[in-house]
């Protein structure tokens, strides 16, 4: 692999380098200021994890921390740090960069900072399989994940057919996403009701969202399935981008406008429901991360790579959050994620209302 500065002469605006591999097989040119921006995040993001990993009934120091994490700590040390509460802050930061990077997809689809899969919907969709499973099946873990994939696709399907005429618009898409959504809520909380009172409690409590006694057993399965869905993800931006060019400039170079979009979709709501499926709907993570990337490197759109990092980052200091806010009581990370969201929220409402 070798780097190369931008050519003098042209002017991309921002500051570039293009990185080749291969000789000049492949070759990427990369925004400093958004690389930049992106190991800041995922720099802050560990430190919150090791902060997490130290923090507890039982505290440990950071330096014993960085040694469990490589394996040389003693007994006790690496039990609490490695086998009890390393599963559950990876948990964090994965399923937070697939927050951010499923809110950037649909975000850029909808060309609005309100389309965000919780807000259209996907999430409530993919909380009604996994319900389907839990009351009516009464599965495990596999039968819930697959539940919540099979909701989420469904709903995806049902609010593209509703909102398509001539293509998609973003706006037609969250207006009958926030539509669908209310419907399934309702089904949701009516399935409750009906259901035993322990399956509905313990139900309840995963719809809040919660990475609370999460451990190996989730841990290696949603990394197995985002290992595959991350990469292609990333894969994606590029054609995403050219996408929100519009579909003319779209086809002229070369992109396939709604095969695009569609795949974009699927990819999309598998992002979000193996969250679902591993920890519960978890909210306004997938709706604040793209925009606040955003405005940290400046770019014109929303950038898989940045919301990625910010999800990680503000899951991951949420979970913190809801460990140690009212320690020894741990609450839903859910919680705090939409006490926190919902003042975001109303803030990017106000700001859309004036700019209109």
């Amino acid at each position: 692999m070798s780097v190369i500065e931008q050519p003098k002469g042209i002017d991309f605006g921002r500051p570039m380098r293009a990185v080749r591999w291969f000789g000049d097989a492949v070759s990427h040119r990369l925004d400093v200021r958004t690389i930049s921006v992106c190991l800041v995040l995922l720099a802050i993001a560990l430190a919150v994890a090791l902060v997490t990993l130290a923090s507890g009934e039982y505290q440990v120091p950071l330096p014993d921390v960085v040694k469990a994490l490589l394996g040389q700590a003693e007994g006790r040390i690496h039990m609490v740090v490695v086998e009890w509460r390393l599963p559950r802050t990876a948990l964090a930061l994965i399923l937070g960069a697939a927050l951010g990077m499923g809110g950037a997809i649909f975000q850029s689809l909808t060309r609005n900072p309100l389309g965000s899969p919780d807000i259209i919907g996907f999430d409530a969709g993919a909380y009604t399989g996994a319900l389907v499973v839990i009351i009516l099946l009464q599965g495990g873990y596999y039968a819930i994940a697959g539940g919540a994939l099979a909701g989420g696709l469904c709903t995806a399907l049902l609010v593209y057919v509703l909102a398509y005429s001539r293509g998609v618009q973003g706006f037609r898409l969250i207006i009958v996403g926030i539509g669908v959504s209310a419907m399934l809520t309702s089904l949701n909380t009516w399935m409750l009701l009906r259901a035993k009172l322990e399956v509905a409690m313990a139900a309840a409590i995963w719809g809040a969202g919660t990475l609370n006694g999460l451990g190996l057993d989730r841990l290696g399965p949603a990394a197995l399935i985002l290992a595959v869905l991350i990469p292609l993800a990333l894969l994606m931006s590029r054609p995403m981008a050219q996408l929100e060019l519009g579909d003319d400039a779209a086809r002229a170079l070369g992109v396939n406008a709604e095969r695009t979009r569609l795949a974009l979709l699927v990819l999309g709501v598998a992002l979000t429901a193996t969250v679902t499926a591993t920890a519960g709907p978890i909210g306004f993570v997938a709706l604040a991360a793209p925009q606040l990337a955003r405005r940290l490197t400046g770019s014109a759109g929303v950038s898989m790579l940045p919301a990625a990092a910010m999800g990680a980052l503000l899951l991951a200091a949420a979970d913190y959050l809801a460990q140690r806010a009212f320690a020894p009581t741990q609450i839903p990370v859910g919680i705090v994620t939409v006490s926190l969201g919902g003042v975001y929220f109303v803030w990017l409402l106000l700001r859309e209302a004036r700019r209109q």
